[in-house]
């Protein structure tokens, strides 16, 4: 057993999975300068969710981005600048500080709709120990597809009902509800619940009680099950 796996305390789940893109990281900032204006990046950015979320089987992360920028007719120049400046992404204020809350008692993970080479340069954005990273690609599918989910699972051996997931977008709810994982969805936008979706425990602007929910996942796990 390892040191960090000794200190796994009862009152939190083994492990917490995070959308990165748009959870942990200000992707939104990125794409709307990529794009020229808020307006046409929001738009570009609708387009880009709506083609991921519905893709399933992995199809290029960098084709469906180009393919939703010429859905809204914004130029080649934006997804090629947006590739280009990809390590600009940011974190969103109090990111770092909550994973920094959770690294001690559970295990942390990625579960990005990128590519593996995108994805693990955004997660390395962020300065923590990642025990695992998950893309769309390395799982052959998007999310909301059951299996990016099932693969990060399956790598930390824990099952889905010791594991919370931290959302950026209600799409990630189709998901965590097929595979049974507790969803805190981090709305830092407002972003509408999509048709369909399942509600999350807890939907917040802020990253902000993210460590406190977790400290109690265990006795808030027997109360709902």
């Amino acid at each position: 057993m390892s040191a960090k796996d000794s200190s796994l305390q009862p009152g939190y789940p083994k492990a917490v999975l995070f959308d990165l893109l748009t959870a942990l990281l200000d992707s939104w900032t990125l794409w709307n300068r990529c794009a020229g204006s808020e307006q046409a990046g929001r738009a570009w950015r609708a387009e880009y969710l709506r083609l991921t979320y519905g893709c399933g089987q992995y199809v290029e992360y960098e084709t469906l981005v180009k393919r939703a920028a010429q859905y809204v007719g914004l130029p080649d120049s934006a997804p090629q600048a947006l590739e280009d400046n990809w390590l600009q992404l940011t974190p969103w204020e109090g990111a770092l500080a909550a994973l920094q809350q959770l690294q001690p008692h559970c295990k942390l993970a990625v579960v990005t709709n990128c590519s593996a080479r995108l994805g693990r340069q955004a997660a390395s954005i962020l300065p923590v120990q990642w025990d695992v990273v998950v893309t769309a690609e390395e799982a052959s599918a998007y999310k909301p597809d059951p299996r990016p989910y099932e693969l990060a699972l399956d790598a930390l051996n824990v099952l889905p009902h010791q594991a919370a997931f931290v959302a950026g977008s209600s799409y990630d709810m189709f998901g965590t509800a097929a595979v049974g994982l507790r969803t805190y969805w981090h709305n830092r936008i407002g972003l509408p619940l999509v048709a369909g979706a399942q509600r999350p425990e807890i939907e917040s602007p802020t990253l902000d009680s993210l460590a406190a929910w977790a400290s109690h996942f265990t006795a808030n796990n027997s109360q709902t099950s």
